[in-house]
């Protein structure tokens, strides 16, 4: 089959009031209550990821260079593990959570029930156009909710297919895809939606909640910041190097939990440093070209000022194509924890290595810095994966993997501090885009006559023991 068209930038739509409007009024019919809907959305969801895999291919190759297995892992197949995962545990989800009450409320039942919190806005990153787009989607729908998703102007092929095949299978009266730059996302969060789920960079995040301010519109942001990885001396180097190298080339680095500097014991950080290397061109040994695709010129001069400015010694690649956005994946090791590449989310194929003398010097050293989205660690010892997870406030963490976590839906995904706010997949986006409603219920009679007023001194002596 042909491959399909790809446009090179993005159709920009304004925004007209009237797509809330009409959302509102949808989502107001209770429609998007039903389970029977909120299941059929989420299969028709799945379906559009089995039907239309070759076009989502297409177009990550066209805005990434990312094709195959990639494509599919990082997009296709974590995107549908969540529909299918939310569409199985719909039922239990929605159920009523009954409550003890005290004694002083008795005769009464109290339960908490999930209810939609109407229309949300979805502000999509470039780097994972479809997973990151449609992830929270599958939270909105699990949760009864009608959405308008605003895909990255970033990544336009992704973009425009997105706004073309969502209509074809989801119901249109209750999703609506608007294209558009950072001006379109401005215009809808003026608009006031029940909530917004944002992915993208600190920077943007802050300007992404100022803007949901004025209307009191709630965010998750899901942010990014420097993610360290911590390799003690006891550590599998193998194991080690071949998952340190897999999760920084994918998407040739751009991914918000990507590994991105590691801290590695004294007594092992040169072989570590050598299996990684070997490990890379292992992996590439197929690829014609030494270089990965950057997605666009203004990251592309980024990422090689970093290389230009480290004080750090070059160890593997630092070549650069200015011409084709490219850059050879790059190990740095020993850069000056002041150098841009250590101050800043590096967000492509660069690593820094840096050497420490201990666990505790790996912990102050991280801790000194914004909490990181997700923080690693490769060692043998339980009890050391356990202080350093429990010493290190980060999003996430993994012990001996990187990014793992990020596709398990029974697990929350979500930053803290600088790295985010909030938490979704599975369960966890299932509430975070509901109401959780305290329901009270108690009958007309006994109506005790004593907690009315006036109080007698008798009444209040009563009272006061009973409540």
């Amino acid at each position: 089959m042909a491959a399909p068209t790809l446009p090179t930038t993005p159709v920009v739509e304004s925004v007209d009031p009237s797509v809330l409007a009409d959302l509102r009024r949808y989502h107001a019919s209770g429609a998007t209550r039903d389970i029977g809907w909120r299941t059929s959305q989420l299969a028709a969801l799945e379906r559009m990821l089995d039907e239309r895999e070759s076009d989502i291919v297409a177009a990550l190759d066209a805005d990434l260079g990312r094709a195959g297995f990639d494509a599919w892992l990082g997009d296709i197949a974590s995107t549908k593990g969540e529909a299918t995962f939310a569409r199985k545990n719909l039922k239990k989800w929605m159920k009523r959570q009954r409550q003890s009450l005290p004694l002083a409320q008795l005769p009464a039942r109290g339960w908490v029930q999930y209810e939609p919190l109407g229309v949300v806005l979805v502000i999509g990153p470039w780097n994972y156009p479809v997973y990151l787009t449609l992830g929270p989607l599958v939270a909105a729908i699990a949760a009864g909710n009608c959405a308008v998703l605003k895909p990255s102007e970033m990544a336009p092929a992704s973009s425009a297919l997105l706004a073309r095949i969502v209509p074809e299978y989801l119901d249109t009266s209750a999703f609506r895809v608007i294209e558009g730059d950072a001006s379109t996302t401005q215009d809808l969060l003026a608009l006031g939606f029940d909530h917004a789920v944002f992915t993208g960079g600190t920077e943007v995040g802050k300007k992404i909640m100022a803007a949901a301010a004025p209307t009191l519109t709630p965010v998750t942001l899901e942010l990014g910041g420097k993610s360290p990885v911590y390799v003690a001396a006891d550590a599998d180097l193998d194991v080690t190097a071949r998952r340190i190298a897999w999760t920084k080339l994918l998407n040739s680095g751009q991914t918000c939990i990507a590994p991105d500097y590691v801290l590695a014991d004294r007594a092992v950080v040169d072989e570590l440093v050598g299996k990684i290397g070997a490990t890379i061109a292992e992996f590439r040994k197929d690829k014609v070209e030494a270089t990965v695709k950057i997605v666009n010129s203004r990251q592309f001069e980024r990422l090689a000022s970093y290389l230009e400015a480290t004080t750090g010694r070059v160890v593997l690649g630092g070549g650069i194509d200015r011409e084709n956005l490219r850059i050879e994946p790059t190990v740095v090791v020993d850069p000056d924890p002041d150098d841009a590449v250590m101050e800043n989310e590096i967000f492509g194929p660069i690593l820094p290595v840096l050497t420490v003398e201990s666990p505790e010097a790996a912990i102050a050293f991280i801790n000194s810095r914004p909490k990181p989205l997700a923080s690693y660690v490769f060692t043998s010892s339980k009890s050391l994966a356990a202080r350093m997870i429990d010493a290190i406030p980060s999003g996430g963490a993994v012990v001996n993997h990187i990014a793992m976590h990020c596709l398990i839906p029974q697990l929350p995904f979500g930053g803290v501090g600088a790295s985010g706010m909030g938490a979704y997949h599975g369960r966890w986006g299932f509430e975070a885009l509901s109401h959780r409603k305290a329901v009270l219920s108690k009958p007309a009679k006994p109506d005790l006559s004593l907690i009315y007023p006036p109080y007698s001194d008798r009444a209040v002596k009563l009272l006061r023991r009973m409540l």
